[in-house]
């Protein structure tokens, strides 16, 4: 149909990385957290360096695809969460 949108309040967040994810608190206590763009979800541990994970978006953190200890690959979804309604 013309003019039909279709919203969804749904978003990944994805690792920035290859590496090892660590969450940000460590057990998942983040999950359910209301969260702004750029807050650090958690980290991915590579060869020298840990590299942050940011949301890009403000919402509310609804789940953790990774668990820490898991290694990641660049672009690989780490977590997802709901917008806030604007």
């Amino acid at each position: 149909m013309e003019g039909e949108r279709i919203l969804i309040p749904e978003r990944m967040i994805v690792s920035p990385a290859d590496g090892v994810f660590r969450s940000v608190d460590g057990n998942g206590d983040i999950v359910g957290r209301n969260i702004n763009e750029n807050d650090v979800i958690g980290y991915v541990e590579t060869v020298g360096k840990s590299v942050e994970i940011k949301s890009p978006f403000t919402g509310t953190l609804r789940g953790l695809i990774a668990h820490s200890g898991e290694r990641l690959r660049q672009h690989e979804p780490v977590a997802w969460l709901r917008l806030h309604a604007n």
